[in-house]
């Protein structure tokens, strides 16, 4: 069994995403980084980061508890545990993770800048709201040129560069982006957003 600590963000929903489509089971356990609850003792213990998501998996590499944090760390680590959407040759296998590397890298900390100076900051600061939102927007036209490509990032199948990346392409309008402007991102996104074990995931989290 699976004990994923999560709370309904891009990098969380990774993670319940990748749970459902794999078929493991889990428990889910909300972690309120609203009120802090990231910074509990016990919590520390499984992400010295104090970042959700993390897993505990009662059923480790030697039979034993094992903690995984960080997300894409997490991903793969479910991957090589159920042998699914990781790539089967390596070839493959490596495409996958310069991409889900190209997520954790880039991705994910450029667009939380641009949500942070666009919608949060407690002032407005042109300098930062124009640097995060262009890098926002070169970012996605990378995606857009792989994709041209491939109908997946890492490969011709879907995988967990996907997984991870989705999730933060679905607040794309906060980040300044039209998906439009993007048409095999585009593309991509809704062929993801159809899938049943998407529309588990987030209508799950949507209950924390």
């Amino acid at each position: 069994m699976i004990t994923l600590y999560t709370w309904p963000t891009p990098n969380g929903h990774k993670i319940q995403i990748m749970l459902e489509e794999t078929g493991l089971a889990y428990n889910a356990v909300s972690v309120n980084i609203q009120t802090n609850e990231q910074f509990a003792p016990d919590f520390l213990k499984i992400s010295p980061n104090n970042k959700i998501p993390a897993i505990v998996d009662s059923d480790g590499p030697d039979q034993k508890p094992y903690s995984v944090f960080e997300s894409g760390a997490i991903l793969v680590y479910l991957a090589s545990k159920t042998g699914k959407f990781l790539g089967k040759t390596d070839r493959e296998r490596f495409d996958v993770l310069q991409w889900v590397m190209f997520q954790m890298g880039g991705f994910g900390p450029m667009l939380g800048q641009a949500h942070h100076f666009r919608l949060y900051a407690p002032e407005k600061v042109a300098y930062g709201i124009n640097r995060y939102t262009n890098e926002a927007k070169r970012l996605y036209g990378v995606i857009n040129q792989r994709l041209s490509k491939s109908e997946f990032l890492g490969s011709s199948h879907y995988s967990i560069a996907d997984i991870a990346t989705w999730p933060w392409a679905r607040s794309h309008e906060k980040q300044g982006v039209d998906l439009a402007d993007y048409p095999n991102v585009l593309r991509w996104y809704e062929a993801i957003e159809k899938r049943p074990a998407v529309k588990r995931a987030l209508a799950l989290s949507s209950g924390h």
